[in-house]
């Protein structure tokens, strides 16, 4: 390990400190997320980068917005130190603003109004959810929510990415159309 970075985990392996020292600023603490705990996900900072490129694109091709610079510093020691996740904790005040702004644009919910975990079921079919997601949702943080949106999105077996993607929120227009 360089001399820039010192891990320290516990004997599961759960997660990792490391503390960056960079030229341009005295210390940056990031928190990067093994395996059991819900960190902000690498995905959603480029999303975040994404939203804020369009809502201030550099006037001249090189300078970058502050909400951008912040972001991009949390995405470069991801990528520099091979890591997926990252915890809120850890994310400089700026940073965690711009992805906060960016977080409150996306879909809260993925329930698409056909709920099966109150017919019994562990897992959601309409929305993937398990039980105790649906019951603690309004609960959960934003960091939390994120990570159940990812993971059923990347299972893809709930009605919602199929059958019933139309009654999806984030697929809809914002105008309904009109019936002649």
């Amino acid at each position: 390990m360089s001399q820039a970075a010192s891990g320290l985990a516990d004997n599961s392996g759960c997660w990792r400190f490391i503390d960056l020292t960079f030229p341009f600023q005295a210390s940056l603490r990031c928190f990067f997320l093994a395996t059991y705990m819900s960190g902000i996900h690498i995905t959603d900072i480029e999303a975040a980068i994404n939203f804020w490129r369009d809502k201030k694109p550099s006037p001249d091709g090189v300078t970058l917005a502050p909400e951008l610079r912040a972001l991009a510093e949390v995405y470069a020691l991801l990528v520099f130190y091979h890591e997926d996740e990252a915890d809120e904790a850890g994310f400089p005040p700026k940073a965690l603003d711009a992805w906060r702004i960016w977080y409150d644009t996306t879909a809260d919910t993925p329930c698409i109004a056909i709920c099966s975990t109150s017919q019994g079921d562990e897992l959601c079919k309409g929305c993937g959810r398990t039980f105790g997601e649906v019951q603690h949702w309004p609960e959960m943080s934003p960091v939390d929510k994120r990570a159940t949106w990812r993971r059923i999105t990347q299972e893809a077996t709930a009605w919602r990415f199929g059958r019933y993607a139309d009654r999806a929120l984030e697929n809809r227009d914002a105008t309904p159309p009109r019936c002649s």
